[in-house]
């Protein structure tokens, strides 16, 4: 027998399709995703007290919270190519792993440069989380059944910060914000030893097709270079800003403009995660349908992430002169929870024109590129509100600056992707089946 290469060891054999093993892993990757997200929010719902204690500017918060996304897109990216030769089952354990040690620093000396310690590495750990779970998950289930699961995969995000916000914020206001940190290291370390021992790589990981023949490969410049791609980075991009803003300023956006307690601006944020997840939940299952019922990709994924984008930015802009504070919380579900079902869509359109053996690579690039406001947005926002003549003109000028990002990137998008068209253009068949 020929020995086994070091490629070939990294990926141990796939086991055949299996319903309820497929859906175990999509259990274990939304709890995945939910604690990537209470990570994520923790510095946002304890923003509060800890620019109390530390004494710090608006800029200096600001500054911290960017640095999450200082090596976040270089993350994305090499975490993309390690994909191809490094099993799903390794990567996500080593990325929990680290999700426990980046909450540590603070627990240890509570200072400006621990927490951008822990929040840089936490970021590292963090970048290629959304894009290399989903990667994971496409393993175990064909293209004509992925709407739905990847909307659990995204939805697990917005159950992070719903099940966050009120669990968090209890422990900051009983036990002091660094209970939070200490309760999120020792979650993240569970779920990599529970990920070790169940998961496992799916059948629509192999190799080589059912013929025998190795899978298609294309030049990367190729294939990032169509509109389908670009056009899904756009969307991201628009998607990525609102996300980015609502984990680092919406709570304290709550409870400094809006006069709300801890407890009751903890609700809201939950209340537009659930929002969140219902659009999430209702569309992408109604994206299959419209699918299996001949509608084409560019106007069912691609217009729906789009159009969402769009919509969002709308309510980004219009929500700060809306004086009343039941219509004003209603724009800012919209604009904050709105672009919840554009992140798996970009990643369904993204799907359609890539080699399978290239997807973990491409998707890394898609979220790598498409989460650059994280390193922009917190920071300008924080700068904005220093340098305006009160924090309510600069929260309002962070908002419009936002929702103009969102409404370009949206509208771009919508008239790039086209999923079918780049399709062919690449010559690319179906996916292959999994060998049985």
């Amino acid at each position: 027998m020929a020995p086994r290469t070091a490629t070939q060891s990294q990926h141990a054999p796939a086991p055949a399709a299996d319903s309820r093993r497929a859906w175990l892993i999509t259990a274990m990757i939304v709890t995945f995703m939910v604690i990537n997200f209470a990570d994520k929010s923790v510095l946002g719902l304890a923003a509060v007290p800890i620019m109390e204690e530390l004494d710090l500017s608006n800029s200096t918060y600001g500054l911290i919270s960017s640095s999450f996304y200082f090596l976040f897109s270089i993350s994305g990216l090499l975490v993309g190519f390690l994909s191809t030769r490094i099993s799903s089952r390794v990567l996500l354990f080593g990325m929990t792993l680290l999700w426990a040690v980046a909450q540590l620093p603070v627990l240890a000396l509570a200072s400006v440069p621990t927490l951008m310690a822990g929040r840089i590495l936490l970021g590292a750990a963090e970048g290629p989380a959304a894009s290399m779970s989903m990667h994971a998950l496409y393993k175990w289930f064909p293209p004509e059944r992925r709407g739905f699961p990847s909307a659990l995969q995204i939805g697990g995000a917005a159950l992070g910060t719903l099940i966050a916000a009120p669990v968090v914020t209890w422990l900051i206001e009983g036990f002091g914000w660094r209970s939070a940190y200490a309760v999120l290291a020792a979650v993240s370390a569970t779920w990599a030893l529970v990920w070790w021992r169940v998961g496992h790589d799916g059948p629509y990981d192999h190799k080589r097709t059912a013929g025998g023949t190795s899978e298609p490969r294309l030049p990367y410049r190729k294939i990032l270079l169509t509109g389908t791609v670009v056009g899904s980075i756009s969307s991201a991009f628009g998607a990525a800003w609102a996300l980015s803003l609502s984990h680092a300023w919406l709570p304290a956006y709550f409870r400094t403009q809006m006069d709300m307690s801890a407890a009751a601006s903890a609700t809201a944020i939950s209340v537009m995660s659930g929002f969140g997840l219902v659009l999430l939940l209702a569309v992408s299952p109604f994206m299959d349908a419209l699918k299996s019922r001949g509608v084409s990709s560019r106007w069912s994924s691609g217009a729906g992430q789009s159009i969402a984008v769009c919509v969002a930015g709308c309510a980004m802009t219009a929500f700060p002169f809306i004086d009343a504070s039941g219509p004003r919380l209603v724009l800012i579900a919209l604009a904050f929870g709105g672009t919840a079902i554009a992140v798996p869509l970009h990643y369904m359109t993204t799907a359609e024109v890539v080699p399978p053996a290239q997807r973990g690579a491409v998707f890394g690039i898609v979220a790598g590129v498409g989460t650059l406001p994280g390193l922009v947005a917190p920071f300008l926002t924080g700068h904005l509100i220093d340098a305006a003549d009160t924090p309510s003109i600069g929260y309002t000028t962070a908002f419009l600056a936002a929702g103009a990002v969102m409404l370009t990137a949206g509208t771009f998008a919508l008239a790039a992707i086209r999923p079918e068209r780049d399709a062919r253009r690449l010559r690319l068949g179906a996916e292959p089946q999994p060998l049985g």
